[in-house]
């Protein structure tokens, strides 16, 4: 596999990824339900999913 191949490969998935995870936002959004998150400072914290929107 060439180093553009595996580069768009990369792209390909990173896009996907971030289809998936938007998706799995307005669902949860859509159920009223949190999102659990751990930030820098260790700390998980739970956030209503239509705060990222």
């Amino acid at each position: 596999m060439s180093s553009t191949e595996h580069n768009q490969m990369v792209e390909k998935i990173t896009r996907g990824l971030e289809i998936a995870e938007r998706e799995m936002l307005k669902e949860k959004a859509r159920n009223n339900e949190d999102v659990i998150v751990c930030g820098d400072d260790n700390v998980i914290r739970h956030i209503p999913a239509k705060n990222f929107f």
